[in-house]
Parts: structure tokens; sequence; C-alpha cells
């Protein structure tokens, strides 16, 4: 499936930190891992698009394989959960949510025709898509874009589930946060990433989409550049510091990171806008999009990667086969074999 071949792939990224070459840094190649063979046959991979890799905060390989520059902003699909999770907690750190328990009808009203059980929905069921509420991507994705409000739309899906139970992924439920802060600040999704996010990380956050009321999409079709992507990434890993500076507060992190759902597709663990998974015994948290968009923190190691890729579909059925087969072969028994000892 789509997203398995994601998580598998960045799977296999996070681990070609050793033995590349770098194409745009001046740094002689770092070989602790071993894993050149890995890279020279992940290198044929024809859907990649950049990457970029950081351990202990330095640069240590960053290249573009085909398309744009690594400073050129990209469409980063439904990574952008992942940026809009750290906006959502910032607001909740400055007073403007009073928290993840907040219900969703204190910050929006009820449409009509939405269930009387609208109001047991809150802040942090949305953010971990645990609403319980039909969802709004898949199958069902195309009629909700489609409709002339995308918030109305999503707040009145059926309930299919109990409000903090299965994850059910729905990037409507991204899209009633945007509402809500909207509403409660008065300032466009846009604003607010660019004043909490892009001014203090010093990074460039481009305007994306809006839906038909002018509210900008809150779980897809933002643009930010790899190296954009990067220092959010390096933002978690330094427990929410950016140059010595608090931008977001490490328990927002922590809470981020802790499990709360389980992905249909992978069994990997989410929590606020992040997955957690476990590669070759180090704890892994990804941020992902369609196509191959992924951000990875990998704490044990001090390792931040970032991947960009051809978004458009389809993908080959048996890509994920050439990825496990890759892992198999090389990233474990490698990892084993340097010494390096699993840090969960």
């Amino acid at each position: 499936m789509v997203y398995r071949k994601q998580v598998v792939w960045t799977g296999l990224l996070v681990f070609l930190l050793v033995g590349i070459a770098p194409a745009q840094t001046p740094q002689a190649p770092i070989d602790q891992l071993g894993l050149t063979e890995l890279t020279r046959a992940a290198s044929g991979l024809d859907r990649i698009r950049s990457l970029v890799i950081a351990r202990q905060g330095e640069v240590v390989d960053g290249r573009t394989f085909r398309g744009p520059a690594l400073d050129q902003p990209v469409n980063i699909k439904s990574l952008s959960k992942t940026v809009h999770s750290a906006v959502v907690g910032i607001a909740i750190d400055r007073g403007v949510f009073e928290g993840t328990d907040q219900p969703i009808t204190d910050l929006l009203p009820a449409p009509e025709g939405a269930s009387s059980r609208l109001s047991e929905v809150t802040v942090g069921n949305l953010l971990s898509m645990q609403a319980g509420l039909q969802r709004t991507s898949g199958q069902y994705y195309g009629a909700w874009v489609s409709s002339d409000n995308w918030v109305d739309y999503a707040l009145s899906r059926e309930f299919v589930a109990e409000p903090g139970g299965p994850m059910l992924y729905s990037t409507g439920s991204y899209h009633i946060l945007a509402a809500a802060l909207v509403r409660a600040t008065g300032d466009s999704l846009l604003t607010l990433t660019r004043r909490w996010l892009g001014n203090p990380l010093n990074i460039r956050i481009p305007d994306w989409p809006t839906d038909p009321q002018g509210i900008h999409f809150g779980g897809n079709d933002m643009r930010l550049s790899p190296l954009a992507l990067l220092q959010i990434g390096e933002l978690y890993r330094n427990g929410g510091l950016h140059e010595g500076e608090r931008v977001l507060s490490a328990n927002w992190i922590e809470r981020s990171w802790k499990e709360r759902g389980r992905s249909r597709y992978t069994d990997d663990r989410y929590g606020y806008g992040w997955f957690t998974t476990t590669l070759n015994g180090f704890q892994a948290h990804y941020g992902r999009g369609y196509g191959g968009q992924m951000l990875y923190v990998v704490p044990g190691l001090d390792l931040t990667v970032v991947v960009t890729a051809d978004p458009t579909p389809p993908s080959s059925p048996g890509f994920t086969q050439k990825l496990d087969r890759l892992l198999e072969a090389h990233a474990l028994p490698e990892l084993e074999n340097a010494g390096v000892d699993p840090q969960p």
C-alpha cells in the first residue's frame, strides 16, 4: 500500500547518513555504519527528488536527485499535518486554546444537522485523528473538497466510532483545527505559521491553497523547502529550542510523540501529527506526506532526515518489496556489525 511503501522507503533512507559522498556540502563522507552498498542501491530510485541528512545538528549530506533545489519550496502533502500540529501546540502554549481536552464546540459553532455528540470531540481527538467522525480522506476525500464548506462538511460527518477510539485518518480533522485557530485569533493559518514558526526558525513559508471560505488547508498542500523541513525536525530533536531560544514547549513534543492511536496501514503509533516506529532497534518519529514527503527524527542517533519525492500517482506495486529486500540485506546486518547500540 502507499503508506506502507512510504514508511519502508524512509526507513531505508534514515540509514543513508553514512557512506554517502556529500553532493552539496564540503564535508568528507561519513561511513560509521558502512552502508555504501545500500546507498548505491537506493540511488537508483526514480521517484526520489531530494535528501537532506543531519546528525547532531550538522548537515552531513544534502542533495537533489531531480527536481527543485534544496532551498526551493515543494508540496509536502500530508506532512502539512506535522507542521500544523506544532502551530496548535504553540497556540496552547500561548493560551489561544485552553488545551487538548477543550471541546471543539467551544471554539467553533456546530453546523446545522451535526450530531449532538460533537461536543464530545476535543482538540486532542482531532490532532490524533480519533474524533470518531466518518473520514474525509481516501475514498471520501473528493466529495469533501468538492463541498461548498469544508469545515461544516467535516463537522457534520456521522459518528462511526467513539471519540478517543481508533485512529481514523482524516485530513478534515486538521482542517477543523485550522478554522478554530482562525476564529480564535482573527488571523489566517498562514499568518500564524509564519509568525510562530517561520520567523523564529528563519524559514520561508509561502502561501498555500484555501477552502471556499478562505481558510488555509489545515492538513495538506503546504509548500516548504527540504531545508525548511530540516529546521522543523531539528526544533523537535532539540526539545523545542532553536539557537537557544524557546519556540515550542518540550512538553508539547513529548505529548506529540506519545502513542494515542495506531495506523491501520502500518500499525505504527500515532500521537499529535507524528508517527512513531522502530527502525533497526532505534525509536524513530516521523511525519509523512503522500508520495514520499518525509520528515524523520531519530533521537537515539541524533539524526534528522528529510526526503521529498514525486507526489504524483501511481506507484509501482513492487516498490515496497524492493525496499524490504534492501533493508533486510544491508541495513540491519551492517548496523549490528557497526556496534551501535539501539536506543529505544
